[in-house]
């Protein structure tokens, strides 16, 4: 087996990574903020991703406006869901947040095959990004290049903004002491909706992305969002580090295991996953306060 290949393969994986990473960020960012395990994520990406396809169909909007337009969309709709519904569980066990959103997700994706019926629609990928590009040691599509860059850029601007900025010391204080966040003036359940918004537009981000990639249909986040909660777990629940260096890890050892063993892709994640349980229940970024 070549060193070209091998290196394909860790582009490949870095590209699945790069889903991983924007999707296990947006769960972090709301566990850590909300503590609710949104298992409504994969249904957000699902929407992202219809949102690029029908704005294409309908609208005929271009796919770098979609980037931008339809996470925004797609995050009034969490934020509006926040309000409305899962505001209302915030002091309850949490059992209750996970069987909220599992519900919504199984209302959405219901919805969308009505709409939309249950076999996939392609959506093409724009034709400035089309081909490939010469990496020195072989052409590897332009576009998995692009994705790569812009999650890579999307993960450092939150990980700045909730480590390092002001506005992630307000939501960090207002998840670990509110009320003594709103005595000093700062509306906390405003915070708390506007973060479960941004938390959404990541997952929607990861949509508009994922559409070029593959067929769009009702169920594609399914079994992404599966990956994506042991990502989080593993890199520890509510870390945004943890979050984006499992992400991205974890896309290039599953790309790298199916090039040695295919029968064990799928399932490489869950024995990792296993295994850091095994000897650090917090993750390997988490903190041992994040599982209470």
């Amino acid at each position: 087996m070549s060193p070209d290949y091998i290196a394909a393969q860790l582009f490949n994986g870095l590209a699945s990574g790069a889903f991983y990473a924007l999707l296990a960020l947006g769960l972090s960012v709301i566990f850590g903020t909300l503590r609710v395990i949104n298992f409504a994520h994969g249904a957000m990406y699902m929407l992202g991703a219809f949102g690029a396809y029908y704005g294409a169909q309908l609208l005929g909007l271009p796919f770098f406006a979609a980037l931008i337009v339809v996470p925004i969309v797609v995050a009034l709709l969490g934020i509006l869901f926040e309000w409305l519904v899962l505001r209302r569980l915030t002091g309850s066990d949490p059992i209750y947040g996970l069987l909220l959103t599992f519900a919504a997700t199984l209302v959405l994706v219901n919805i969308m095959e009505i709409l939309a019926g249950s076999l996939g629609s392609p959506y093409n990928i724009p034709a400035v990004l089309a081909g490939a590009t010469n990496l020195g040691f072989t052409l590897y599509p332009t576009y998995k290049l692009f994705v790569i860059v812009v999650s890579l850029v999307i993960c450092a601007i939150v990980w700045w903004l909730v480590d390092r900025s002001m506005v992630g010391a307000r939501i960090r204080a207002a998840t670990e002491n509110p009320t003594l966040v709103r005595a000093l003036g700062i509306d906390t359940p405003r915070l708390v909706t506007l973060t479960f918004g941004a938390g959404v537009m990541l997952a929607a981000l990861a949509g508009v992305l994922a559409a070029p990639t593959t067929n769009v249909l009702p169920t594609m986040g399914n079994d992404i969002v599966i990956y994506t909660f042991a990502i989080v777990v593993i890199g520890g629940l509510g870390s945004i580090t943890g979050s984006i260096v499992a992400g991205f890890a974890l896309g290039v050892l599953q790309s790298i295991g199916a090039v040695y063993y295919p029968p064990i892709a799928t399932t490489l994640i869950f024995i990792v996953m296993v295994v850091v349980i095994a000897l650090r229940p917090a993750g390997l970024f988490g903190r041992p306060e994040s599982l209470r």
